[in-house]
C-alpha cells in the first residue's frame, strides 16, 4: 500500500489499522479498492469520480439519507450497505488536492453477476430492485439531490440530439439518415411519462437509475438478492425508470453492441419473468404504474438508443468506444429492440396485468 492510500485509509473509523490495499471489481466510474484491516475485516474504499459526480456533499448525503432509512427496514446486516464514517463522523473525506473518498463495508458471502447465469439470476435481480422500491415507497424522494440533472429526462435528451444533429461536428449525420428517422418518428411519445407524473398520476419516487445485475448483491450460498449497490445515480424519479432500465439491459437476447441485428429481440418469457419478481417484491405499486409498464421499458430503451446515437453524432466523447462505430452499433440495437417491442406491445400489456 503506497503512502497515498495510507493517508487515505487512515480518515476512515476502520475496526484496526488497514494492512493492505488493492484495487477491486470491474467498476468504470470511481476508483475501487478492498482493504483489509489486521482484524481480517474486509472493507470497499472508493475514490469518487468528481468529473461525473461534481457535487460531492449532494451526492453523499442521498447515499447517507437513503442507507440510513434503509437500515431501519433490514434484518439481515447485508441487506444494505453500510457507510463507514470519517474520523470525523462525516459520510466521505475530502484530501488535499481535491479527491474524495468514501468507504462502505464489504458485503461478505456475496457475489456479483455481471450478467444472469439463469432465469433465477434475473428473477432475483427484479427482487431486488423490487424490493428497493417497495422499502422507500414512504421515503420522501423530493428531499434527495439531483446526482445528474435531467439523467431520465427523455424530452431533454431529444433536445441535446437535436442540437447534435444541427451541428453534426463529425459529419455523421448523412450515414446515419434510418436511424435519425426511427428516433424523430418517436419523438411524440418523448414526454408519456413526465406527462402523468406532472398529471399526478405517476408518483414520485426513490430510483436507483441503474438497474443492472451486477448493482445486485447475490448470496453466495442460496444465491437469493441480498441487496443493491451502487447507489450514486440514487434520485428523485419513477418507478418505470428503473422497471424500463431492467428490461432494457436484461430481457434483450444479445449484447449491447451486437452488429448482427437479426440477434436482438426483447424476449416476452425474460419480460415476463422480471415483471413478475418487481411486482411480487413492489406491492405498493400504482395501477397506473403497473399499466406503463411496457411503456416504461419502451422509453428508457429509447432514450438509451438517442443518447448512443447523440455520442455518435458529437465524436464519441461520452461513452467509452473499444473500435470505432462502437456507438453507432450500440444504437441500433437499442431501436431494434424498441422496434421488437412495438411488434409484442399487446403481449407485454397482458404479462404486465
Amino acid at each position: 500500500m503506497n503512502s497515498s492510500l495510507e493517508e487515505v485509509v487512515a480518515q476512515f473509523c476502520f475496526d484496526c489499522p488497514v494492512i493492505s490495499c488493492r484495487p477491486y471489481g470491474e467498476g468504470h466510474i470511481n476508483g475501487t479498492y478492498l482493504a483489509v484491516s489486521s482484524s481480517g475485516h474486509r472493507y470497499i474504499l472508493q475514490k469518487i469520480n468528481r468529473s461525473v459526480f461534481p457535487d460531492v456533499a449532494a451526492l453523499m448525503e442521498n447515499i447517507s439519507a437513503v442507507t440510513a432509512f434503509l437500515l431501519k427496514k433490514t434484518q439481515d446486516p447485508r441487506g444494505v450497505l453500510k457507510l463507514i464514517p470519517t474520523t470525523r463522523g462525516a459520510a466521505y473525506v475530502q484530501m488535499q488536492g481535491g479527491d474524495c473518498w468514501r468507504a462502505f463495508d464489504f458485503v461478505e458471502d456475496a457475489i456479483c453477476l455481471q450478467s444472469p447465469e439463469t432465469k433465477e439470476d434475473f428473477y432475483q435481480s427484479a427482487l431486488a430492485f423490487g424490493n428497493f422500491q417497495n422499502q422507500l415507497a414512504d421515503f420522501p424522494a423530493e428531499t434527495l439531490h439531483e446526482t445528474i440533472k435531467n439523467f431520465h429526462d427523455t424530452v431533454d435528451r431529444y433536445r441535446i440530439f437535436h442540437e447534435a444533429l444541427a451541428l453534426d461536428p463529425c459529419n455523421r449525420s448523412g450515414s446515419v439518415k434510418r436511424e435519425i428517422d426511427f428516433i424523430l418518428a418517436r419523438e411524440n411519445q418523448a414526454s408519456a411519462l413526465i406527462d402523468l407524473q406532472r398529471q399526478g398520476l405517476l408518483p414520485l419516487r426513490v430510483t436507483h437509475n441503474d438497474t443492472k445485475l451486477n448493482n445486485v448483491m447475490l448470496d453466495a450460498r442460496t444465491r437469493k438478492a441480498l441487496c443493491v449497490i451502487d447507489l450514486d445515480t440514487v434520485m428523485p424519479g419513477l418507478s418505470l425508470y428503473d422497471f424500463g432500465d431492467s428490461i432494457r439491459f436484461g430481457a434483450a437476447t444479445a449484447r449491447e453492441d451486437e452488429k448482427d441485428l437479426s440477434k436482438v429481440e426483447m424476449s416476452l418469457e425474460l419480460y415476463d419473468i422480471y415483471t413478475r419478481g418487481f411486482l411480487e417484491a413492489c406491492p405498493s405499486l400504482t395501477d397506473m404504474e403497473r399499466r406503463m409498464f411496457p411503456m416504461g421499458a419502451k422509453l428508457m430503451t429509447l432514450e438509451c438508443g438517442v443518447r448512443f446515437l447523440t455520442d455518435y453524432l458529437e465524436g464519441d466523447h461520452y461513452y467509452a468506444t473499444h473500435y470505432e462505430e462502437q456507438n453507432l452499433f450500440r444504437c441500433r440495437t437499442q431501436l431494434k429492440l424498441v422496434a421488437d417491442m412495438e411488434e409484442k406491445w399487446e403481449k407485454m400489456i397482458v404479462c404486465s396485468s
